[in-house]
């Protein structure tokens, strides 16, 4: 993990921004893992005893949070440089390290504004249609892909930061 040293109150708004957003997305996918355990757990029980009726419903709903639960974690990975991170370089200096990971960051920026632009498009797609069982509106689940986008772009902006300024021999 490449989390600053400098103490809180002398970070950026920026860097406070990304914090307070992490910590953010950390709950919201220990919220969501919590609440996909109720529709799978009504699933399985429905499935094995007769105690509950099967609800088609929660098929549907666990589909959703599991979406939900995949982009919030993709988010946290690109935060935390655990996703998308392969160390496949022999040991370099402290600049040629932060070079081959700009190198890569860019890959992921790459791939963060495929998310964002067609992701918009996906969104808008769905802007007027609904789920067929639950009936939830279809884009609360697409605009996941684009958010997706927006969340790695600006987590990736901090870090790129941090590497030009290694590369360029300033402190992180």
């Amino acid at each position: 993990m490449m989390f600053s040293t400098i103490p809180p109150d002398r970070r950026s708004v920026w860097r406070r921004f990304t914090s307070w957003y992490a910590a953010l997305l950390s709950w919201l996918m220990a919220v969501s893992v919590a609440i996909l355990v109720i529709p799978v757990s009504l699933q399985i029980f429905s499935r094995y005893t007769a105690l509950i009726p099967s609800y088609i419903w929660t098929e549907e709903m666990a589909r959703f949070l599991f979406i939900w639960t995949i982009m919030i974690g993709a988010m946290i990975g690109v935060r935390e440089t655990t996703h998308f991170e392969v160390d496949v370089w022999p040991q370099m200096g402290e600049r040629g390290e932060a070079a081959a990971r700009l190198l890569g960051r860019l890959g992921v920026l790459v791939t963060a504004l495929v998310f964002v632009t067609a992701g918009i498009q996906f969104t808008e797609f769905a802007m007027n249609r609904i789920s067929e069982l639950a009936e939830l509106p279809l884009w609360l689940i697409h605009v996941a892909w684009p958010l997706t986008g927006i969340t790695w772009i600006v987590f990736l902006g901090e870090q790129m930061l941090d590497d030009l300024r290694i590369i360029l021999g300033r402190a992180a």
